[in-house]
């Protein structure tokens, strides 16, 4: 539902915001700035609810020097992800890693599985995955596996042994594994493939000639899949990213009852065991796959150059991105009433997050708190915390998106197995944005750390929107478990300050419980120093959100979650 609020617009502008937060609900303009994070704890949870660290395991970090990532390259990182201690505010706070696929494959990208109960000798041994398994759960990290169940590679023993007997004539034997057809000299259809020295024999694979179709229907390989899933969620693995899901459907079977028979399937090993799909189609479609059970499906309509954070962040306009917002929670669980939203910028299929922010830095941290901010769980691919950009010639090669991770800018990175891609950062590596308390990353670091204060915001659902009559650029809404609530209020004018009045009908007695300043954009042609804004009026703006007479008064790109006083 739909709420018409009094907003008032304060047209005062002046020197730019730093990097400060909120103070507790006031009847005066508080003199000076109270910070509502660092006094607060971050809850004690243990369930499906993460903020998750997407990282391409070739492209992160090596600890061997063959300038290909591994899995001790994560291991010896991990304190950067989380360093397991909540006090600390030097880590990023992340309760959750999805690994790129790290299992046996002829391709850098391992989309290709030859073997699903190993790991590629690039990256390094069932041993050191398990030491990996284990340092996560000192840090509370949960870990998922990307998993392709859509198509295997042509290495796969059951496709070397299927083609053995097909060019025998045998289609009765592996074949049932596959898509196998004997249909003449003509295809049976798009993405079929010929099978070289059996005369008349199709195979299907959709993606490539090195990707041949698991037969979902066939029993033999439901037997199979659920021995791989067994034999990981064993090994400690919480769940699984699993891959292509909107092709898993064969004659007799659709993408959700194949999706809910492998979702049951793994309960039987670990119960609360978590999947996530990836699903580019539109949400209508994401809502009938949802009948599976499967917990959550990238929400793709939001993410991406054209997605809605990246469009409320760059027009200011986030009315709209409230109202879509809320539409896309309540469809989702009505579909499934268990459904945990899975929010993103971009990853390894799309041009970084980076490349779409014209307008600066403080555009980049405005989105970043849009899509944190959010009900559900939050997934951040690596180098988005620090603005990695994608290479200008991209289109030429995949490999683009996933250039190597920079810790240190003024290192050039040891890392070439993505097609020697790299790009210069705008504003340093770990190490620098480290350093700057103004900087991106310790940006990320704050919004991770406000979504923890808080688990409503994961766990709750948006519940009302919150319109300004003459401000399109407030972004209001309420989220609500069955014990408690917050409000979350995002500027995301780039010049303007607001002012929301807040009733007890919204949220009895509020104070602001975590806030984030991005900065006030550029509008000089003359460059601004890393770290400062430019002047923009002779007023001065206010530094920090407050409440006041009861109204919430926001400087240009703040964000804000209120909650009732204890």
């Amino acid at each position: 539902m739909k709420k018409i609020i009094a907003l008032f617009l304060v047209l005062t502008l002046g020197v730019g915001c730093v990097f400060l937060a909120g103070c507790e609900k006031s009847e005066e303009t508080p003199a000076e700035y109270v910070d509502p994070v660092k006094a607060r704890q971050i809850a004690d949870t243990d369930d499906k609810y993460r903020n998750y660290y997407h990282i391409w395991v070739c492209a992160f970090a090596d600890s061997n020097g063959d300038e290909t990532g591994d899995l001790q390259g994560i291991i010896d990182n991990l304190d950067y992800i989380n360093d397991g201690n909540p006090e600390t505010d030097t880590d990023l706070g992340m309760t959750g890693i999805w690994l790129s696929p790290i299992m046996p494959s002829d391709s850098y990208h391992k989309y290709d599985v030859d073997d699903y109960m190993d790991i590629d000798p690039e990256f390094g041994d069932l041993e050191t995955f398990d030491k990996l398994i284990e340092e996560c759960d000192k840090r509370g990290i949960d870990v998922i596996l990307d998993l392709v169940l859509n198509h295997c590679g042509t290495g796969h023993e059951f496709y070397q042994n299927a083609l053995k007997e097909a060019k025998d004539g045998n289609l009765d034997g592996y074949a049932k594994y596959y898509r196998f057809k004997a249909a003449g000299f003509n295809s049976p259809g798009e993405g079929w493939r010929q099978v070289i020295g059996a005369s008349g024999v199709w195979y299907e694979g959709q993606f490539s000639t090195e990707m041949p179709e698991w037969n979902l229907e066939y029993e033999g390989t439901r037997t199979y899949f659920e021995e791989i899933a067994k034999f990981w969620l064993e090994r400690g693995v919480a769940g699984f990213r699993l891959d292509a899901v909107k092709y898993m459907t064969d004659e007799t079977t659709d993408g959700a009852e194949f999706l809910k028979w492998f979702y049951e399937t793994a309960q039987k090993y670990n119960p609360d065991v978590y999947m996530v799909g990836e699903n580019w189609q539109s949400n209508s479609y994401l809502y009938d796959i949802y009948e599976s059970g499967i917990d959550s499906q990238f929400a793709f309509s939001f993410a991406g150059s054209t997605g809605q954070f990246i469009i409320a962040a760059n027009s200011g306009d986030g009315d709209s991105l409230a109202s879509q917002l809320y539409k896309f929670d309540k469809g989702s669980a009505e579909a499934n009433p268990n459904v945990i939203n899975a929010m993103f910028l971009s990853n390894h299929d799309q041009v970084r997050s980076g490349s779409y922010f014209s307008k600066g830095l403080n555009v980049m941290k405005n989105a970043a708190a849009l899509y944190i901010l959010t009900p559900g769980n939050s997934f951040t691919y690596y180098g988005e915390e620090i603005g990695m950009k994608t290479p200008g010639n991209y289109h030429q090669n995949d490999a683009y998106y996933r250039s190597p991770m920079i810790w240190d800018s003024d290192v050039e990175p040891d890392i070439w197995c993505t097609a020697d891609a790299f790009c210069d950062l705008d504003f340093g590596g770990v190490k620098q944005q480290s350093e700057d308390e103004n900087s991106l990353l310790n940006f990320y670091k704050r919004a991770i750390r406000i979504k923890s204060q808080n688990p409503e915001i994961a766990r709750g659902r948006i519940t009302e929107v919150y319109e300004a009559e003459d401000d399109i650029g407030v972004c209001a809404f309420k989220i609500e478990t069955e014990d408690s609530a917050v409000i979350v209020v995002h500027n995301v004018n780039g010049t303007k300050a607001s002012e929301l009045e807040i009733t007890d009908e919204m949220l009895k007695n509020a104070r602001i419980v975590g806030d984030l300043y991005a900065g006030v954009d550029q509008i000089s042609s003359t460059p601004a120093v890393r770290g400062e804004t430019q002047p923009v009026a002779d007023e001065e703006l206010p530094e920090f959100a407050y409440i006041a007479n009861g109204k919430l008064v926001l400087p240009p790109r703040a964000s804000v979650v209120l909650k009732t006083a204890e």
